[in-house]
């Protein structure tokens, strides 16, 4: 009896010791496939990128087969359904860098002096309210700021200043600003955050007041992350669409009066895309072209934000 019940326990500890090593191989197999499984999740991001860029190239080469890219780039008529059709973008880079610089001038001073107050001046009961309703700005679709900068802030401006058209960059500029408040106030606030507080309180115990403290030694410490959160700002501004598409018109005036109609580069890419431009066309290839420019355009401010941050960087 001894003897079998010997047996049967060595032959659970062998069962035990292969079920062991069976576990730890099944895990090993897992661990060494869990870096490929990461590597490709995080490529898929990269490819998109690729796949996005060739698709844009691919088409905009057909494009400036038939339009000299000099004209496209230096031209200041754009008429794509006329008899003699012109394709100069510089119509539609002006409306896009007059709408973002509006939106900056309005979500800049705002968007800082939030993150200021929520930084150095708000309580803690006071910052957990007052955060969160100021994000709320960033959850709103831009489809109802598009109809509220219309059916609002356009009749508004027309009732302070006559001359303004019923379509016009100026609205579709300020509520842009508005609709980028959150995102430089929280990118701002979290650079100032980052602050070490011995900082501030050795420039407190020196005799300085807050305002002081917050202007020349908080807000130069955190300049890089104010500086980029700016430059994102302007970023999210130029790849705006339906603001712009419903309040600021279609007209493809070159013209530096914020008062008229003008039209961005979105805008042009959703009235191509939504047209009857037969494919194969030029002006269906020229949907591409204006893609291709915007995507660089967006490309050079996030690595001039990315440059901002590196440059001015302060390691605590």
């Amino acid at each position: 009896m001894a003897t079998d019940s010997n047996l049967n326990s060595g032959t659970n500890v062998s069962e035990l010791i292969a079920k062991n090593k069976e576990k730890k191989s099944l895990n090993n197999y897992i661990e060494k496939s869990i870096p490929g499984i990461l590597f490709l999740l995080a490529s898929i991001t990269v490819l998109t990128t690729i796949g996005i860029l060739y698709t844009l190239v691919s088409q905009a080469i057909y494009f400036f087969m038939e339009v000299p890219i000099l004209d496209f780039f230096t031209g200041t008529e754009l008429n794509p359904l006329s008899q003699n059709p012109e394709f100069g973008i510089l119509p539609l880079l002006n409306g896009t860098i007059i709408s973002s610089l509006i939106a900056i001038l309005v979500a800049g001073p705002i968007g800082l002096m939030s993150a200021i107050y929520l930084s150095e001046y708000a309580t803690d009961k006071v910052r957990r309210v007052l955060k969160p309703l100021l994000e709320i700005l960033a959850g709103i679709p831009t489809i109802v700021y598009g109809f509220f900068a219309f059916t609002f802030v356009t009749p508004l401006i027309r009732y302070l200043w006559p001359s303004v058209e019923a379509t016009n960059i100026l609205s579709p500029g300020i509520v842009m600003g508005v609709m980028i408040i959150p995102m430089i106030a929280s990118l701002s606030e979290d650079a100032m955050n980052s602050v070490p507080n011995g900082m501030r309180e050795g420039s407190l115990a020196m005799g300085t007041t807050k305002l002081e403290t917050t202007i020349k030694v908080v807000i130069p410490a955190a300049f890089s992350g104010i500086m980029a959160s700016f430059v994102l700002g302007i970023s999210r501004a130029i790849g705006e669409t339906m603001i712009v598409t419903i309040a600021s018109g279609s007209s493809k005036n070159f013209t530096f009066d914020i008062r008229e109609s003008m039209q961005t580069m979105t805008a042009f890419i959703v009235e191509v895309s939504g047209g009857e431009a037969p494919a194969g066309s030029t002006l269906h290839y020229s949907l591409y072209a204006v893609a291709l420019t915007l995507f660089v355009f967006t490309l050079i401010m996030n690595l001039l934000a990315k440059y901002v941050s590196r440059k001015f960087r302060e390691e605590y």
